[in-house]
Formats: structure tokens, sequence, C-alpha cells
């Protein structure tokens, strides 16, 4: 098979995977999408998910000390930015070019 066609084939099978995941809940769900369980799950289960990414994204900061200042003022910047302005956005941009430029900024080893 020609190098272009198999690239072409296999960025045309990841992206049918990843719609066919994205929408076949949406499909096979819509039935029951006023039951309470789903609707418990759709309250709880993003602000959950986010608790856990935070703290995936801080262990290494918390548990050696390197970088735990840059994290920290970087989380307070995209905590302050999306209370005020309501924008995840601006909120990650400006958290993750603070993050950036402290790392670059400050000495560490």
């Amino acid at each position: 098979m020609e190098p272009t066609a198999y690239l072409l084939s296999v960025i045309a099978v990841a992206a049918l995977a990843t719609f066919l995941t994205r929408a076949l809940p949406f499909v096979l769900l819509y039935r029951w999408a006023d039951h309470p369980l789903l609707q418990h799950l759709g309250r709880y289960l993003p602000p959950v998910l986010m608790v856990l990414l935070l703290l995936y994204a801080l262990r290494d900061a918390l548990v050696t000390g390197q970088y735990l200042l840059p994290s920290l003022l970087s989380l307070g910047l995209v905590t302050a930015l999306h209370l005020l302005l309501r924008n995840p956005l601006i909120s990650i941009l400006s958290g993750t070019g603070l993050y950036m430029l402290l790392i670059q900024a400050l000495p560490y080893g």
C-alpha cells in the first residue's frame, strides 16, 4: 500500500473511532436521558473529574516540592480568573502561560 494512502486510512479509522466513542452514548442512552441516575452523574461527575485532574497534575509538585510555587500560583490565577470572568479558555490559557513563564524564569534544578 502506498504510504500516503496508508496514512490517510489510519487517520480515517482514528477519526471514525473518535466520533463513535463520542456519539454512541448519546445515541444509546437517549431514552433514559431523564433517569435520575444519569441526571445525578451529569451534575456531579464533571466537578469530581476536575478534582481528580487537579490532583494528578499537582501530584509531583506536592510530593517533591519542585515547581510547587509556580503550580500554586498558576492554580490561584486560574481560579481567580474563572470566578471573575467565567471563561474557561481564558482561565486555562492564562494559568498555563503563567506556569510556563515561572518555570522558565525561576531557578529550579
